[in-house]
Formats: C-alpha cells, structure tokens, sequence
C-alpha cells in the first residue's frame, strides 16, 4: 500500500510540474514539438523560413537574431526550447536570467539529435512519444549506414552560399549527415560551424561531389568546367533542420551521391 501511494505521489508530482507554456527559439526546435504531438503547448515561436501549416496561428517572438524580448516575457512561458545560433549572445544572456527553465538543444551528430529528441519530449511531457519517435529514428539511421556504407568515403564539398563562400565545419550535423551516406566533408577539419573558404582551396581538396542549394549556384560552378560535371542539386532544405524529419533529408541526401544504389 506504501509504495501505490508513493507512486501516486510522484504521478501527481510529475502533472504538477508539467509544462503548459512553451516558446520555441528555432524552426528545427518548433517542428520538434510538433513531431510530437505537444503542439498544443506552443505559445510562442522564432520566425525562420516557412511555418508549418499547424504553427500558422502561433504567435510570433520574432526572427532568427532578432528576439522581442518584450513579447517574448507577455506570453508567459513556463519552458524556452533554445538554439544558441537563433539570438545573440546578449540576449542568450538574458534569457538565462529570467528564471525561466531553457533547455538548450545544439546537436553535433544525429545519434545527439535522437536523444534530445528524447529530451525534449520528457521537458514537455510526453515522455513516450519522445521514447517512440527515438526508437524509429535510430531504427532510420541505422538503416542508412548499413545500406550507403564505403569502404572510401566519398569526398564532398557541401555549399551553403556561393556569394561569399560558405561551407560546413566538422563538428556540423550536416558533416555526420554524409558520413551516413559513405561520404566525408572535405574541410571536416575546420571547426567552425560554417566556415568561409574559397574557390582555390575547394579545388585543392579536389572533391568528387559539390552539394549545391539551388539552381543558380550549380550554375556559377560552369566557370569551372572541370568541376562543374561535379555538382549536385541538394533536393530540400531539410538538412539544414535538425529534428525528426532530417532523418528523411539524409535519406534523399544518400540518394543523390548514391544514384546507382
């Protein structure tokens, strides 16, 4: 009897400090929420890009480096999901003052992502949809790497802009996201997320692939003949979202280095 109403005790702990109130500080971070079914709690989201259809009546706390703090503090939230990349320093600082829980997610790996997949479901109550989604999302990755596997990583260039040029460093998700696909980032040796390089050190690491955003970056490669049969259209912009669907992304990625397969 001792231990049924101790166990009471804790589920009512649990719905006590349940979370009623959330702002989401980043799309990736929004989606997330989404993804598991908790979009109920959203009071608040960071602008970047195009909203789900779902998010469409959320109230808005501004865009990406651009927080209302002011609008922020009016929604009364009881959780801030934060990407430390969405607000700058200063107002990072200031969130962290407000003694209102903020629970940072910035993965390095996909195996991090699935985890704070986990996380982030346990901070907002739905604690087996988390354990759900991260059992399909392992499952996914392992998937992935058994099929695209090389004995020799594919060497890729990923482009994140041409004008300057940006590319992703080694501690970036998106560099694990090749490596799934049997491939390596060519600068994975630079340890800023997006690094500028330029063209004579793209073509010192002679990469097999170029992954290019859009048409009129592919484009630009043609003042390079001997590069531009090289290049590759990345399809979407999932890659660039770390929550559940960029397991999906990865999968297209692998598709468009390993057409063959």
């Amino acid at each position: 009897m001792k231990r049924y109403w101790l166990a009471l005790l804790l589920v009512f702990s649990a719905q006590a400090l349940a979370v009623e109130r959330v702002v989401s500080l980043a799309p990736s971070l929004s989606e997330i929420v989404l993804e598991l079914g908790a979009e109920d709690l959203l009071v608040g989201v960071l602008d970047g890009g195009d909203r789900p259809a779902a998010l469409a009546k959320v109230p808005s706390v501004g865009h990406y480096g651009q927080l209302d703090m002011e609008r922020l503090l009016s929604l009364k939230p009881d959780l801030i999901l934060l990407w430390p990349g969405s607000v700058g320093p200063a107002q990072r600082e200031q969130l962290q003052r407000l003694n209102i829980p903020v629970y940072v997610a910035e993965p390095h790996s996909l195996e991090q992502l699935t985890a704070q997949v986990q996380a982030i479901a346990e901070q907002l109550g739905r604690a087996e949809a988390g354990r759900q989604l991260a059992v399909q999302l392992r499952q996914r990755l392992a998937e992935l790497r058994q099929r695209y596997q090389r004995a020799e990583p594919l060497r890729v260039f990923y482009q994140v802009w041409n004008q300057p040029l940006y590319t992703v460093g080694g501690g970036q998700i998106i560099s694990d996201a090749l490596s799934v696909c049997g491939a390596r980032n060519v600068f994975d040796d630079l340890k800023l997320p997006a690094p500028q390089v330029n063209i004579e050190s793209v073509l010192a690491r002679d990469p097999e692939v170029i992954l290019v955003g859009d048409q009129a970056q592919k484009d630009a490669w043609k003042a390079w003949p001997m590069m531009a049969s090289r290049v590759r259209l990345v399809p979407d912009k999932g890659l660039e979202r770390p929550s559940g669907q960029m397991l999906e992304a990865v999968g297209r990625l692998c598709q468009v280095l390993s057409p063959n397969l």
